[in-house]
């Protein structure tokens, strides 16, 4: 099979051309949603009612101005020009801005999932945290510990002050601190 010359290969891309033009394609876009913003404001009204009314008032009232009488044939053509162009411009904005909004929305989405997750997770991590801290020994539980003990050695000091504590002797004559006695075992 003979080779195919470059211009037909799809395999590879296409030399460039030397007098190309390069078109912005967004500009067409841009240019439609100016106009439909523009097309849809106050200004544009007053000024389009104003042209029509010195429109009719020249070509009823001047009689040597009358390039469209009556039925105003000229004005009808010129209003269905502009709805001829003004509709698809405005229909192009739309779709733009279509497009833009089911972008914000799917990246809001994005947002609200990752929200969401990250919400899951902080409840799991403060769900380990609290049954962490149940095993832990809180301030108020160590201080009604510390409490409790602090009055359990003031109220023994008390008993132990009533009773009489042994005294010197008393202590050397015990046996138990006798070293020269073998201590006793038990015979089995």
């Amino acid at each position: 099979m003979p080779e195919l010359t470059s211009r037909r290969r799809l395999d590879q891309p296409r030399a460039p051309r030397r007098w190309a033009i390069e078109v912005d394609p967004e500009a067409f876009g841009r240019f439609s949603e100016r106009l439909a913003r523009f097309l849809g404001t106050g200004k544009f009204l007053f000024w389009q009612t104003l042209i029509v009314v010195v429109w009719i008032s020249l070509n009823l009232f001047a009689v040597t101005l009358q390039w469209d009488p009556y039925p105003f044939i000229l004005l009808n053509l010129a209003f269905s020009t502009q709805a001829a162009y003004a509709a698809p411009l405005i229909l192009l904005a739309q779709n733009r801005q279509d497009d833009r909004d089911r972008i914000s929305l799917e990246e809001d989405r994005a947002r609200a999932a990752q929200t969401k997750a990250d919400t899951e997770f902080m409840a799991r991590e403060l769900a380990a945290l609290r049954l962490a801290v149940g095993e832990v020994a809180t301030r108020d539980y160590l201080r009604s510990e510390l409490d409790r003990l602090r009055a359990e050695l003031a109220g023994s000091k008390k008993r132990s002050r009533k009773a009489s504590s042994p005294s010197a002797e008393q202590i050397r004559d015990d046996p138990r601190w006798d070293d020269d006695e073998e201590p006793v075992r038990n015979k089995s």
